[in-house]
């Protein structure tokens, strides 16, 4: 392989940017080969040399995956024009080069999976695999009945019906329903309840096919475990 600059590698590692990643050599957090690196500019091949950030080996096609529980108020994206708080700023450096899989929009929680891998995140975002995304809703007015039954037929979006939906009381109320759907377009279940006349006061995904959100604390994250991934690699 031919060889690259060493900030170049480990911004492509996942680490930081690249002007990130020249701090962390000046700062001698870096080694390649077991040798200390100060100086940015040092040329390293990613097929032989051993590069160590922070005494953890990083790797270019290393692949990682995580799962961040997702607050209110934060936005699915590296960098804002607006300067609103991105899920970047609740994650450390070396998972900024992940792509969340599937957005949650800014005023929406929950379970939020990033990852390097591009093979894993089109078998789960695309349509036709149908995978199983659920969502605990609270609305405005109790759920009737026949707003129920539309989610199973299908609710017309854009000029484009929905897949079949399922919903479930989850209290007497009426108001805090379990949302299950088998897509997932730009603000999909707040766009459903919508046409059918109710207003979403919150709303938080918390499982996406077999992986569950579980007691991730808000604004929390972990990697997910080699049980995890091989679940989300079945689908």
């Amino acid at each position: 392989m031919v060889q690259v600059r060493l900030q170049k590698f480990m911004a492509e590692s996942g680490v930081g940017s690249r002007r990130k990643c020249e701090e962390y050599i000046a700062s001698g957090l870096v080694t390649v080969n077991g040798k200390k690196v100060k100086e940015s500019g040092v040329k390293v091949d990613p097929a032989k040399d051993k590069v160590f950030f922070l005494n953890k080996q990083i790797n270019i096609n290393a692949k990682k995956y995580v799962m961040l529980n997702k607050p209110k108020d934060y936005i699915t994206t590296k960098d804002d024009p607006k300067y609103r708080k991105t899920i970047y700023e609740l994650l450390p450096d070396e998972y900024n080069g992940l792509h969340a899989v599937g957005r949650l929009d800014r005023q929406s929680m929950g379970l939020l999976l990033l990852t390097n891998d591009g093979e894993l995140t089109n078998r789960v975002i695309h349509p036709t695999n149908k995978i199983i995304k659920i969502y605990r809703v609270t609305i405005n007015n109790p759920l009737a009945e026949k707003a129920y039954e539309r989610f199973e037929k299908g609710i017309l979006l854009e000029g484009q019906l929905t897949l079949s939906a399922k919903c479930f009381y989850m209290d007497e109320t009426g108001l805090t329903l379990e949302v299950h759907i088998k897509e997932g377009r730009n603000r999909q279940i707040r766009k459903m309840f919508q046409v059918l006349g109710y207003d979403v006061t919150r709303l938080k995904r918390i499982q996406i096919g077999g992986l569950k959100l579980g007691k991730l604390r808000l604004g929390s994250y972990r990697e997910l475990s080699k049980f995890e991934i091989q679940k989300l690699e079945k689908v």
